[in-house]
């Protein structure tokens, strides 16, 4: 391996690269200098995988200067949003606390899942996903792999569906607990059911999918998540600029 293969293998080291069925992200840039950043971008936009995903996304930490901006605007990506990065530590804690009923794709239709979910989205305070519903379905099963049903969950309370959790162990790790998405339909939120919500979130990736510690992220502008992530003990781990492109 010569040396500059050794270096490009060093970079890409040091970040994370996840693919779904139609996009690619690339998170972890805070490991890198800023001109290391730059060489990453200007090598990856000439791999097969990036040049024929569908969207790319690059989480930018708020570390770096206005070059980096400039290069990845030259090359077509734009800022879609601005991201919080939390962390909590999951410990032991009572398998028996109430929780509202919740049922997986084992229990319910793709479907009917599909609906709830597609509800809980609407007038969310993230910024909109680029992909329609059914590519998010596919993008769930491609990351999360064969037991993709067991992470998709519809909360019920007194036999109506509140709103979707989606705990599950980040691939490529075997304690890193994520939540693919969380929401609940608009007519819920506003009554405290989110934070404990959540926290029953929290519950199932420490019992049921062995997770030591928690990774969470949302929207700078959902200020009402960020405050469940706070209530619940989080602490902010960095903020990131979202870069997009689709090709």
């Amino acid at each position: 391996m010569g040396t500059e293969s050794k270096h490009k293998t060093a970079l890409l080291e040091k970040i994370k690269i996840v693919k779904g069925d139609n996009f690619v992200t690339i998170e972890d840039t805070k490991n890198l200098t800023n001109q290391e950043l730059m060489e990453l971008v200007t090598y990856l936009r000439d791999q097969p995988s990036i040049k024929t995903a569908k969207n790319i996304n690059i989480l930018v930490n708020s570390k770096f200067n206005k070059e980096v901006e400039s290069l990845l605007q030259k090359y077509g990506f734009k800022v879609h949003d601005e991201s919080v990065t939390v962390y909590k530590v999951l410990k032991e804690s009572d398998k028996n606390i109430s929780g509202f009923s919740l049922k997986n794709l084992a229990e319910l239709s793709t479907e009917k899942f599909k609906s709830v979910w597609r509800e809980s989205m609407k007038e969310s305070l993230n910024a909109p996903s680029s992909l329609k519903i059914d590519e998010q379905m596919r993008s769930v099963e491609v990351e999360l792999g064969p037991n993709y049903k067991k992470s998709c969950l519809v909360a019920y309370e007194k036999g109506n569906p509140i709103g979707v959790i989606m705990p599950h162990i980040e691939p490529g790790t075997l304690e890193e607990g994520r939540i693919f998405y969380f929401g609940l339909i608009p007519k819920e939120r506003g009554k405290g059911k989110s934070q404990l919500l959540h926290q029953q979130a929290l519950r199932i990736l420490k019992n049921d999918f062995n997770a030591t510690y928690y990774i969470g992220s949302t929207s700078h502008n959902n200020i009402p998540m960020l405050k469940i992530f706070e209530n619940n003990g989080c602490t902010v781990l960095e903020r990131n600029r979202v870069y997009k492109k689709k090709n």
